[in-house]
């Protein structure tokens, strides 16, 4: 067994090192494919231009993108998954030849375990969502043309497109092996179809929100004093982490697996209680929530909100100031951009029975 994945990693070394030798000039690429491809953009960037012109839409991909990433948070927990930048330094694979160089970037160290790809699993969920949300809308009731066989080509070409990308940028920066990518990809698929079959999600009461918030923190934190108290370190990645980083500031605690789950309960928290609000039922809900240009401006005003307030980051000397500062910041991203924004911009147009739409 041992063997077997020593040379699965092996192979995952020189896939890295090969990427990095013949693609030297495409470095900035897969830097920004890696950032563009961080949930984060799901949530300060996606969610609010799909909320706002399809609710159902934003709704649904906002769940996949937590609940994949919490299902990401446990399968990483439980597969002990090695880390490229780490394992190449660590192990005593190459005690006997010398090891293949493989460089380390800003987006290289992160903290927690490898498999299955975080940014693999998120984007492929993420936009399997939008690809197949996007399809059915301009679908309708209507029988499949030409021209919709042609687009439904189009979009699952940029999909893979995505994956693909995705997949290199990862390999290519040493954070994942291969192996671990193909296993993130197949994750947020099943994720984003399984919610495809999920109707509870669109008219779920905070009640509702409040006890899944409660059942997957306390599954977590339970899964890991579990594991401890069976002498079991879930957090053995972040020594490896701080050990084989070139450069220490290059390892953040917002990478760190409690980081990522006290993010994700903040956003689906947040999005609760914003569409259990009286300020989403008196905006998006009222008649002026009907007014595209309405929507179009609660879009705008959200994206250039979400990226001032995304560049206030919580004080990571003490974790446990950070981390309850994360979970209030995640949860104020949906709340903002479902709740205060479009209220707020209802207020400022007028009543909206005084309005002429």
């Amino acid at each position: 067994m041992e063997e077997g994945m020593n040379a699965l990693h092996d192979f995952g070394i020189r896939s890295t090192y090969y990427l990095q030798v013949n693609y030297q000039k495409a470095q900035d690429w897969f830097i920004l494919v890696s950032v563009l491809a961080d949930l984060r953009n799901a949530y300060y960037v996606l969610f609010p231009i799909w909320f706002h012109l399809r609710e159902a839409v934003g709704i649904k991909l906002l769940w996949v993108a937590v609940i994949g990433d919490w299902l990401n948070l446990v399968f990483k927990w439980i597969l002990f998954g090695q880390r490229p930048y780490w394992w190449v330094l660590d192990s005593n694979y190459y005690s006997n030849t010398s090891a293949p160089p493989i460089k380390q970037f800003p987006v290289t160290c992160e903290t927690g375990p490898g498999s299955p790809s975080g940014h693999a699993m998120g984007a492929a969920g993420v936009y399997y969502v939008m690809v197949t949300s996007a399809l059915s809308i301009l679908k309708g009731k209507k029988k499949a043309t030409y021209t919709f066989r042609c687009l439904n080509v189009l979009l699952w070409l940029g999909f893979w497109a995505v994956q693909l990308n995705v997949c290199l940028s990862r390999i290519y920066l040493g954070a994942h092996f291969p192996h671990q990518v193909v296993a993130g990809v197949l994750s947020g698929i099943a994720v984003a179809e399984t919610f495809r079959h999920i109707q509870g999600i669109y008219n779920a009461s905070l009640k509702k929100y409040f006890l899944i918030t409660l059942f997957l923190f306390s599954f977590a934190i339970g899964f890991y004093l579990l594991l401890k108290a069976l002498g079991v370190d879930l957090l053995w990645t972040l020594a490896k982490a701080k050990k084989w980083c070139e450069r220490p500031e290059w390892v953040h605690i917002d990478t760190t697996p409690f980081a990522s789950l006290l993010k994700n309960l903040g956003t689906l928290f947040g999005l609760g209680l914003a569409l259990n609000s009286g300020l989403y039922k008196e905006s998006c809900k009222g008649k002026l929530g009907k007014w595209l240009p309405f929507r179009l401006g609660c879009i705008g005003v959200s994206l250039i909100f979400l990226h001032i307030f995304d560049s206030l980051k919580p004080p990571s000397h003490a974790e446990l100031v950070f981390y309850v500062l994360s979970f209030c910041k995640s949860a104020t991203v949906p709340f903002a951009s479902v709740g205060l924004i479009p209220y707020c911009l209802s207020r400022i147009l007028g009543p909206s029975d005084k309005k002429s739409l």
